[in-house]
């Protein structure tokens, strides 16, 4: 292939339309939500209303910086110009970590759905089916990737709307043919209380839902590759507020409204396949499987773009190879994207072969980064703005509400959640085993960073006695 000028503007507007529509919907939604609703009852609704709107405000900076500047490295990039070269590095490789462990999750997830339909083929086999099928469709092009992750999203979309409609017929009674004897807005409050095991629980409950909400800020990063990216980081950014209230918190509502809290249900088949089954809807199980196979596969094909794109960004502000910075005629990033599927595939083996040692650091070492990535937007935010303003105000057509108070107030309470986290010690995966680990990476990106800037600093800093002795000995 004869190598490209960079990447192209191969995505149309429907496809960014239906990325950031669907972004906001992971998998995590459908798997996670049962046990988020099984620690804080009814409650979890306060969970996902305090995270999605954390969510909304760290949208809105990045929308303001992304609208202003919009770049295939999007907070990375914007932290390396209003933090440092060691503030871009670090979020741009920590970020590419958190995703390239994400793909061999959903592999994983998405290979235990398929076997379960086809036994025949080994997981194993599966999960390198599906990561050889999504890497094939990013090395084509980016309008590949966006046609499949159109399809994918709408199903995504479709699914939970009809869900959300179905289920509030059936909370009002109105839903024809279905006798939904437990469906009440009753089992909001009559099962204990709306907050069964007290206030302390929301926070707990945020815990578990905060990081099924990564994911929101790609449609930012694919912004670069659209014919406006001004205008599609604008509308993204303006609509993440209805698309949060809609699949989060409408579809959490319709579950806790036709079952209670504490029904058997929730924890063995899963919140929403729990609640299809309660209308009487027949094979609601393999409607939901469905569903949350096309949520894996999308969560896959984000995942492998939006680590490629990281490492392309990286690799043109040098800060990974510049390999990585090269694109094909077709505008694709393709050693970027091999690199990324390469330690994704690596990470599939982990799992298969060291899943309690690992695969289990791999994935507490990386839990913490969206919180690490979304209090770097909340700091980039707060210097970009005065760049901004100062160099080209007129490209502030996105503004965060009241600068700088609400950002100040939101990176504190990213850092009170990291904080709380650290009181979770449950289990493998306990909260302060997540954050404690995620340090300790982020601890080592950042040293790696400092040390590489220092490095080019002293060079830099040569360059011109070594020139000067050059023009002597020539003169």
């Amino acid at each position: 292939m004869t190598p490209g000028s960079g990447l192209q503007a191969g995505l149309k507007n429907r496809h960014l339309t239906m990325i950031a529509i669907g972004g906001v919907i992971g998998a995590g939604l459908f798997v996670g939500s049962s046990s988020g609703i099984a620690t804080a009852g009814p409650g979890i609704l306060l969970s996902y209303a305090l995270v999605g709107t954390l969510v909304v405000l760290v949208m809105r900076m990045l929308g303001e910086m992304s609208a202003a500047n919009p770049t295939s490295g999007s907070f990375s990039a914007h932290a390396d110009r209003a933090l440092g070269r060691w503030a871009g590095f670090s979020i741009g490789w920590l970020y590419w970590f958190f995703w390239v462990v994400v793909l061999a999750v959903e592999a994983t997830a998405g290979a235990g759905i398929l076997h379960g339909w086809v036994p025949g083929v080994p997981q194993w086999a599966w999960a390198l089916i599906v990561m050889s099928v999504l890497t094939a469709t990013n090395l084509v092009s980016v309008g590949s990737y966006g046609e499949f992750e159109f399809w994918f999203a709408g199903i995504k979309v479709v699914a939970i709307g009809a869900f959300v409609v179905i289920g509030l017929l059936a909370v009002f009674g109105v839903l024809p043919g279905v006798h939904a004897d437990k469906a009440s807005f009753g089992n909001l409050t009559n099962h204990g209380g709306f907050l069964p095991h007290g206030p302390g629980a929301i926070l707990t409950g945020v815990l578990l839902v905060v990081f099924s909400f990564m994911g929101s800020e790609i449609a930012t990063l694919a912004a670069g590759e659209s014919e406006d990216p001004q205008r599609a980081v604008t509308k993204s950014t303006n609509s993440i507020i209805w698309r949060i209230g809609v699949f989060y918190l409408g579809s959490i509502l319709v579950v806790v409204s036709l079952l209670p809290w504490n029904d058997p249900s929730i924890k063995k088949n899963g919140s929403y396949v729990a609640a299809l089954d309660s209308l009487g809807i027949a094979h609601a199980g393999q409607i939901m499987n469905v569903i949350v196979l096309t949520s894996v596969l999308s969560c896959l094909n984000s995942g492998l773009y939006t680590a490629s794109r990281m490492a392309f960004s990286l690799g043109q502000r040098g800060d990974a190879p510049k390999a990585f910075a090269r694109t094909t005629s077709r505008g694709v990033p393709m050693a970027a994207i091999l690199a990324s599927v390469a330690f994704g595939f690596v990470a599939v083996f982990f799992n298969y072969a060291y899943p309690k040692t690992v695969f289990l650091f791999l994935v507490n070492s990386s839990g913490a980064v969206a919180l690490f990535v979304w209090l770097a937007i909340c700091f980039s935010q707060l210097r970009m703005r005065k760049i901004i303003q100062r160099e080209a105000p007129e490209k502030l057509v996105v503004k965060m509400w009241l600068y700088p108070y609400l950002t100040w107030a939101t990176a504190a309470f990213i850092v009170f959640v990291l904080g709380y986290m650290l009181t979770d010690t449950k289990g493998e995966s306990s909260g302060r085993t997540t954050v404690l680990l995620s340090l300790g990476v982020a601890a080592v990106v950042i040293v790696i960073a400092l040390v590489k800037q220092k490095t080019e600093s002293k060079r830099a800093a040569s360059a011109p006695a070594v020139d000067a002795v050059e023009k002597v000995t020539t003169g």
